[in-house]
């Protein structure tokens, strides 16, 4: 078993891509995480409206709502939800795109393809830190 810097941290993971999704499970769950995926803006928001969730991880470039509209969804939120740290997964990796993702309400911003250790370095800080206030 793997050193599980991020055991019983709940992720919500939201990304249209299928593949994509079930590679970042795997990498979540191989470190702990309990994971919770949504193929959409819409299936994420009803996912946080259902169960209390750590860390959001959401990609950007999504048809329809995208990742900036589901930040600003979840940011208008009336539960603790909308306090939620988010981090955007995109293959956007400006600094334009960077800042952009920020000051849309993520706390970080990490570009495809994923490194797995700084994808669980990244859950394990934000995650921890919003389990503390628990």
């Amino acid at each position: 078993m793997p050193h599980c810097p991020i055991q019983g941290v709940r992720v919500l993971l939201v990304d249209d891509e299928p593949d994509a999704r079930e590679a970042l499970v795997g990498i979540l769950t191989h470190y702990g995480a309990i994971v919770y995926a949504a193929g959409s803006a819409a299936d994420a928001v009803r996912a946080l409206n259902r169960q209390p969730i750590d860390v959001l991880l959401a990609d950007i470039g999504m048809p329809g709502e995208d990742g900036y509209d589901l930040i600003r969804s979840v940011r208008r939120l009336a539960s603790s939800a909308a306090d939620i740290p988010a981090v955007a997964v995109t293959a956007f990796t400006s600094d334009f795109d960077r800042r952009r993702a920020i000051e849309a309400g993520f706390q970080v911003h990490i570009s495809k393809p994923i490194d797995p250790t700084t994808l669980v370095a990244t859950v394990a800080e934000l995650g921890h830190s919003r389990a503390s206030v628990r």
